[in-house]
């Protein structure tokens, strides 16, 4: 009799029995976690920086699932009005929706997705705009720790992505690009914020974030532009052959 061959791709993460406390209460009580090796690529970048089309035009390249940034906060239009008031509302919002999004992108990769596309990733989350909002003065250090500590324990238990595309771009292009597409919440956003923001990317990428980045200059790359595209996908292609 034949024996059977089976294959198993070799797990990115796997924990086990894992137990997590703060202050005293059990977050996490022995929780065993593997997550099979798949292709995650993070898209990142301030609001109109273009990683939703370019989600989309890779998406469709590689026949690969995307997972889009939240457009529908609840807070997101009183936190223009009012940051101060609402900054710790929106941001707990947004990683509550973070958290979700990435437990069914891992779930879709346990079922054999190969290339997972995600618009917007946890890390900016905290180290962009939760940080920049704390260093302003709109989210309290109380807040900010409290925040904090969720993230830390949501990632502990998930991967790295394998590449962070970084849609690098200039404080006129974003502001440009927010009026083109006209969503109403938008047209208020301060440009000294968006400039904090920018400064906030380029020191995470440059100085802080360990993992492997792509840059592409929004000021003089255009995605229109078939070598534009071609330098991308060739990245992504070569990180696909070395993990085969």
């Amino acid at each position: 009799m034949a024996s059977e061959l089976k294959l198993v791709s070799k797990p990115i993460v796997e924990i086990k029995n894992l137990t997590k406390e703060f202050d005293f209460v059990r977050a996490l009580d022995d929780v065993s976690l593997e997550i099979p090796e798949g292709h995650i690529i993070g898209l990142l970048g301030p609001n109109g920086s273009g990683k939703t089309t370019l989600t989309q035009l890779l998406t469709g390249r590689y026949h690969a699932k995307a997972y889009l940034e939240e457009c529908n906060n609840p807070y997101i239009g009183d936190f223009y009005e009012d940051m101060n008031r609402w900054s710790f509302h929106l941001q707990i919002s947004f990683l509550g929706s973070r958290i979700e999004q990435t437990m069914d992108m891992l779930a879709d990769s346990r079922k054999g997705a190969g290339v997972i596309f995600q618009d917007r990733t946890i890390y900016e989350d905290a180290h962009i705009f939760a940080e920049n909002l704390h260093e302003m003065g709109l989210m309290t250090t109380r807040d900010i720790e409290t925040y904090m500590k969720i993230f830390r324990l949501v990632t502990e238990l998930i991967p790295q992505p394998d590449l962070l595309i970084y849609l690098k771009a200039s404080v006129p292009t974003l502001i440009s690009q927010i009026r083109k597409r006209g969503r109403e919440y938008e047209m208020n956003i301060d440009e000294s914020y968006l400039q904090r923001l920018n400064d906030k990317y380029n020191h995470w990428i440059d100085h802080i974030y360990e993992g492997e980045v792509l840059v592409v200059d929004k000021d003089h790359e255009d995605f229109s532009d078939p070598a534009v595209m071609e330098r991308i996908c060739a990245r992504l292609d070569a990180i696909k052959a070395a993990k085969r």
